[in-house]
C-alpha cells in the first residue's frame, strides 16, 4: 500500500514539473513571421528587383548580373518548382507554430537565443542543405520538404525521401541549432560518434517535445519498435565485438551515417534493421546519464564523452 501510495505521489509530482515547464515555456511567446522570399522572387520584375536585393542582399550573389535573376525567375523548371512549393505550402500556420515552439524551448534553455529572421526560399531541391541557420537568420528550403512521394525526388534513394516532407521541417531546424550548442572534442572512437548525435537527439527531446520519438530520430514507428525490441542485442554485438572504442573508419558508415539499414553483416538482421542505430544507442545513453545526473542540457552538451559514458549508468532494456 505505501509503495502505491509513493508511486502516485511520485507520479503527480512529475506530472506538476512537466506542466511547469509547459507554462514557463509557454509564457515567452516568441512571435515568428515567415518570410516568404520563395513567393517574392517568383513575382519579382525588374524595376522591383533592385528593392528585392537590398532586403535579402545575402540571398543575391554578386557575381551575377540583374539579367542573370530575372531570366531565372521565368525558367521552365523553376516556374515549376515555385508552383508545387505554393501548392504545397499554401499555407504555412501549423509549421509557424512548431517553429514558434522551436524558439520558445532555446529561448528556456538557453536565454541568450534570439529568435532569428525565418526566410523560406527554394534551392533546387538540394536536399543536402534543406535549412541553414546563423544567429540571425534561419533558411528553410522548401522545395525539400513537397513529401516522400513527390515527382521530383524519383532519383533520390528511399531512405533519405523518408526526410522531404514537411513535417521533418522543425525537426531539421532543431537540429541544426543543436550543431551550434553541442561541444565535443574530435570524434574518434564509436562512442564518440554515439555520443554526439546521442547529445543531438536528447537536444530534440528538449526543445521539439510535440512530435513524436520517430519524428525526432526521422524513424518510421516500425523502425523505432524495431530498435526498441532489439536494443539488448545492438548493444551485445557493440560489446562483445569491441566496436566502442573502435577507430575504424568504416564503423560510422555502418551503424552512425544515414543508410537504409545498418550493417550487421548478418543476413537476418541488416535486411529489418534500420539505418543509424548507433545514433539511438547513444540518444538512449544520453536520457540515462541525465536520469541519473543533477546537470543542465546545457552542461551534458559540454561534456566529453568519457564524462557520460563512465557516469551514465547505461543498461539497455531487454
Amino acid at each position: 500500500m505505501r509503495l502505491l501510495i509513493l508511486l502516485v505521489f511520485m507520479t503527480n509530482m512529475s506530472c506538476k514539473t512537466e506542466d511547469k515547464l509547459a507554462n514557463d515555456i509557454a509564457k515567452i511567446n516568441t512571435d515568428v513571421k515567415i518570410e516568404r522570399f520563395d513567393r517574392l522572387f517568383a513575382e519579382v520584375q525588374p524595376d522591383s528587383l533592385p528593392k528585392l536585393k537590398k532586403a535579402y542582399p545575402f540571398l543575391f550573389s554578386s557575381n551575377y548580373p540583374d539579367d542573370f535573376w530575372l531570366h531565372k525567375k521565368t525558367d521552365s523548371i523553376q516556374i515549376e518548382l515555385f508552383n508545387e512549393v505554393d501548392k504545397t505550402f499554401s499555407t504555412f500556420d501549423a509549421i509557424e507554430f512548431e517553429i514558434e515552439s522551436l524558439f520558445n524551448h532555446l529561448k528556456y534553455y538557453f536565454p541568450q537565443f534570439k529568435a532569428p529572421r525565418v526566410i523560406t526560399v527554394t534551392n533546387d531541391v538540394d536536399y543536402r542543405n534543406k535549412v541553414i541557420v546563423t544567429d540571425t537568420i534561419a533558411i528553410i528550403a522548401l522545395d525539400s520538404y513537397l513529401g516522400n512521394t513527390h515527382k521530383f525526388y524519383g532519383s533520390i534513394p528511399a531512405y533519405i525521401r523518408e526526410g522531404l516532407k514537411k513535417e521533418q521541417i522543425v525537426v531539421d531546424l532543431a537540429e541544426a541549432y543543436s550543431e551550434k550548442y553541442i561541444f565535443q572534442s574530435k570524434r574518434k572512437t564509436l562512442l564518440d560518434e554515439m555520443i554526439y548525435f546521442g547529445k543531438q537527439l536528447y537536444f530534440k527531446d528538449a526543445v521539439i517535445p510535440f512530435k513524436t520519438e520517430a519524428e525526432r530520430i526521422g524513424y518510421s514507428e516500425d523502425q523505432l519498435n524495431w530498435a526498441q525490441a532489439n536494443e539488448s542485442y545492438i548493444w551485445r554485438y557493440f560489446v562483445e565485438r569491441e566496436l566502442l572504442y573502435s577507430t575504424d573508419s568504416k564503423i560510422p558508415g555502418r551503424f552512425i551515417n544515414p543508410a537504409p539499414f545498418s550493417k550487421f553483416y548478418l543476413e537476418e538482421i541488416d535486411a529489418d534493421s534500420p539505418g543509424r542505430l548507433g545514433q539511438y544507442i547513444g540518444w538512449q545513453i544520453i536520457r540515462s546519464y541525465m536520469e541519473h545526473n543533477d546537470v543542465s542540457l546545457a552542461e551534458m552538451l559540454t561534456k566529453s564523452s568519457e564524462d557520460i559514458f563512465n557516469n551514465s549508468k547505461f543498461k539497455p532494456r531487454k
